[in-house]
């Protein structure tokens, strides 16, 4: 958990960086109104604190050859804890489950999965998801297209929240 205390500027950093995380420093530091040194510091801390995981570049997954997504709403027989553990170990090795999230409600995880074709996620399907011990249920839905795929946060919410509450 973030243990760094994020002042205006912070915010700044990071919605600039979500939007965009190949712009240098100095580019950086030009938009958020500060001198490249001290924006180096700050983007450090913010990555030593937690607050940036990571970078990476979003990858056009139809361009190589992904033409299927698919979610996936598991039910399972027991929800301990060591049972759901050991679920979500076993989604974190399989490479077509690029997205697991446990719910509340009627199904226990929704996978977000990708496959090259139909008949590699069906193999996916019947040869792994459902033969998975403590398996219950799968429904799956297929994508047909994405009206919507933001990644992180709306900044511009968490600005407006904290104006408000100013």
């Amino acid at each position: 958990m973030p243990s760094h205390k994020l002042d205006e500027i912070d915010r700044k950093i990071l919605a600039e960086l979500q939007a965009d995380g190949r712009m240098t420093n100095v580019e950086l530091a030009k938009r958020v109104g500060i001198s490249a040194p001290p924006c180096l510091r700050r983007v450090r801390t913010l990555e030593e604190s937690g607050y940036i995981k990571g970078y990476h570049a979003v990858v056009d997954d139809r361009a190589l050859d992904f033409e299927v997504q698919v979610f996936a709403m598991v039910g399972l027989q027991s929800q301990a804890e060591s049972d759901l553990s050991r679920f979500e170990a076993k989604c974190r090795d399989w490479p077509l489950v690029r997205e697991c999230h446990m719910l509340n409600g009627e199904v226990d995880f929704i996978l977000k999965c990708v496959a090259p074709d139909l008949s590699t996620f069906q193999s996916f399907l019947t040869g792994e998801l459902l033969s998975t011990e403590n398996v219950a249920s799968v429904k799956t839905s297929l994508v047909i297209r994405c009206a919507k795929d933001e990644p992180g946060v709306p900044f511009e919410v968490l600005e407006a929240r904290l104006a408000q509450n100013a």
